[in-house]
């Protein structure tokens, strides 16, 4: 649905942007993510047409953004940082404003805006003005008027900024949902809000993409298996034990919380035969020291950043 290709922007010698090339599909949401000053914005603003690309081509649905830039940007719903929006006016008289400047037919302006706000969590609010809501009716109003037009590619920047837990969690699940059926460009400071959103990631570093990847790729931990488990016996008469199996590289032991329950983080050769977990089955059998838990860990999005961005460096 999206593709860029070789896409360049300089201002003046500067380069903000740097032969950057990716391809978002239907129906996926895919995260942007870089520090301040990465390009990220700048990509957006090219992405949805308001600034020219330096060089390179930007397509949406297999049309150029800049010899038919009319048609691509009705394929589009952008939600900026700060949302465009009028205090003066109502939920329902600021949609039917954008819906017109959208170029949706009179007639379907009602219905459709029913549908937008139903989508959105509006409808009670319908007829209040903008200035008297909330941040998070706020954000809500922002999304809704990216759907105006029923757009097939949404763009959002930092969608949750300045919204309290429970908003947060609202709008996350509200852009969960419209990602089953739009291509979602999401950009955000929020790495766990990336992990918890996004199927696949595009990082951005001094301009330049570095890395490209799916979630369960980017943060897979290679040739190792990290296994965290609470065991119900001392550490000091755990550990030894631990490290004495053929498969474990580092035992990390973490605060505990019960007396005579250790709390382990354990770094396993994948391949190892039998598995990690086998060895640690037999191993705690023999210690008759019962496992209260034993989970996988996978990296998180921060140490994936972290890893990349360093190297680049």
């Amino acid at each position: 649905m999206i593709d860029l290709k070789q896409v360049t922007k300089r201002y003046g010698a500067v380069e903000a942007v740097s032969k950057l090339s990716f391809h978002a599909p239907k129906g996926q949401i895919v995260g942007l993510l870089g520090q301040n000053g990465a390009g990220k914005t700048t990509t957006l603003n090219m992405l949805t047409g308001y600034l020219p690309p330096t060089s390179g081509q930007i397509l949406v649905d297999g049309m150029d953004m800049l010899t038919q830039a009319r048609e691509c940007k009705r394929r589009i719903g952008y939600l900026p940082e700060k949302p465009p929006l009028y205090d003066e006016m109502t939920v329902q008289s600021y949609l039917a404003f954008v819906c017109e400047l959208k170029e949706v037919h009179r007639r379907a302006i009602p219905a459709h805006i029913a549908d937008i706000m139903q989508t959105c969590g509006l409808t009670e609010v319908h007829g209040r003005l903008i200035g008297h809501l909330s941040k998070g009716y706020r954000q809500r109003v922002g999304i809704a008027q990216a759907l105006c037009g029923d757009p097939p590619v949404l763009v959002l920047d930092e969608p949750t900024v300045g919204l309290d837990p429970r908003q947060v969690v609202e709008i996350r699940q509200l852009i969960r949902e419209l990602g089953r059926k739009h291509t979602v460009i999401f950009s955000s400071h929020l790495l766990p809000e990336i992990q918890q959103l996004c199927q696949r990631v595009i990082i951005l570093h001094k301009g330049r993409m570095i890395r490209e990847a799916d979630m369960a790729d980017l943060t897979d931990t290679g040739d190792s298996l990290r296994l965290r488990a609470s065991i119900a016996l001392d550490e000091k008469q755990l550990l030894p034990s631990l490290k004495s199996l053929s498969c474990v590289r580092r035992v990390k032991a973490l605060p505990g919380i019960q007396p005579g329950v250790s709390e382990v983080l354990l770094d396993c050769t994948r391949d190892a035969s039998p598995d990690p977990q086998t060895q640690l089955f037999r191993l705690l059998c023999g210690l008759d020291a019962p496992l209260r838990m034993l989970v996988q860990e996978r990296d998180t999005l921060e140490e994936a950043f972290l890893r990349a961005t360093s190297a680049d460096e």
